[in-house]
């Protein structure tokens, strides 16, 4: 279908503007704090805190999310977007809390380090590292141990669905869920939906690409699917996924392709793609009221996959 009109509206500003790969890192960086209402309203009744853990190259921020009640709680760790080389936690209070109120999940949102100062694979193993402690804190937590999923949108989608094949493949954690919202998962920028909306629509197919060379380090990594989730030859095993699309995104396909992969493996795989919606809807809540919706609907989907 058409362009959203609130996604019209939302991209109109911008018409004309620089992308990101034609300004400095540093400049694109300091721009995506010059709205820290974009998500929408933090829920109120969600305690926020932050703490540190120690990673294998530095220690990592991780920020927790907890909603009210004394009870054992369901938990997920989650990995913001942002190309692995921009944006931060401080992005997600707004869609964190909500989640953590609707699906009564202590939430682990861990600010991973970034690209092109830390490539492939340091990101990766602190998103890896994250899992690891929320598992082993998970009595301290208040967390079911047997409850708790993975998350991420975007670049985060890429490093929990990479985070989920080094978890299945080293047999650690009994991870739940998957949810990945329009991630980022392969490098075919030929596919209908890389040719569709290659410019006009936010994520350009040019910006994707050169976020994708400032992430991998070596030629190698190309082929990695820890890296590139993919190119995984093997995906029985893996939890019960949940893989949100938006149909005016570069990324679309590489969301559908992984959901038809992960079906033909056997795995439980509830796809959704947003008519009308652009790459990025649901964190701008403000504008989007598909960004609010989304995550009710999410929240569903994760309640069955927990049940």
């Amino acid at each position: 279908m058409a362009l959203h009109p609130q996604c019209e509206a939302f991209l109109a500003p911008g018409a004309g503007a620089p992308e990101l790969i034609d300004i400095p890192i540093a400049t694109g960086r300091a721009g995506a704090y010059a709205d820290m209402t974009i998500s929408g309203e933090i829920a109120i009744n969600v305690e926020i805190l932050d703490r540190f853990i120690p990673g294998n190259t530095a220690d990592i921020l991780v920020r927790i999310y907890r909603p009210p009640g004394e009870n054992i709680k369901n938990g997920m760790v989650y990995f913001h977007g942002g190309g692995w080389s921009y944006f931060s936690v401080d992005m997600y209070d707004a869609q964190l809390s909500s989640l953590a109120a609707l699906t009564d999940s202590i939430i682990v949102s861990v600010n991973y380090q970034k690209a092109p100062e830390h490539k492939f694979p340091i990101p990766h193993d602190d998103c890896f590292t994250g899992l690891k402690w929320t598992f082993d804190s998970a009595e301290s937590l208040g967390i079911n141990r047997n409850k708790i999923g993975i998350g991420g949108d975007s670049a985060g989608g890429n490093l929990a669905a990479g985070v989920a094949l080094r978890n299945r493949d080293q047999k650690l954690f009994p991870i739940a869920y998957q949810l990945l919202i329009y991630p980022c998962l392969g490098l075919d920028f030929e596919t209908d939906s890389y040719k569709n909306n290659a410019v006009g629509y936010g994520l350009s197919k040019r910006t994707m690409s050169w976020l994708w060379s400032l992430y991998l380090t070596r030629p190698k990594d190309d082929e990695n699917p820890y890296a590139v989730p993919l190119n995984a030859q093997d995906l029985v095993g893996l939890p019960a996924t949940i893989i949100i699309t938006a149909e005016h995104d570069v990324l679309r396909d590489d969301g559908a392709r992984y959901a038809d992969k992960l079906q033909s493996a056997g795995v439980p795989v509830t796809y959704i793609d947003y008519d009308g919606m652009i790459h990025g809807f649901f964190n701008y809540g403000k504008f989007i009221d598909a960004g609010i919706s989304s995550r009710i609907e999410i929240a569903e989907l994760i309640s069955e996959a927990l049940a």
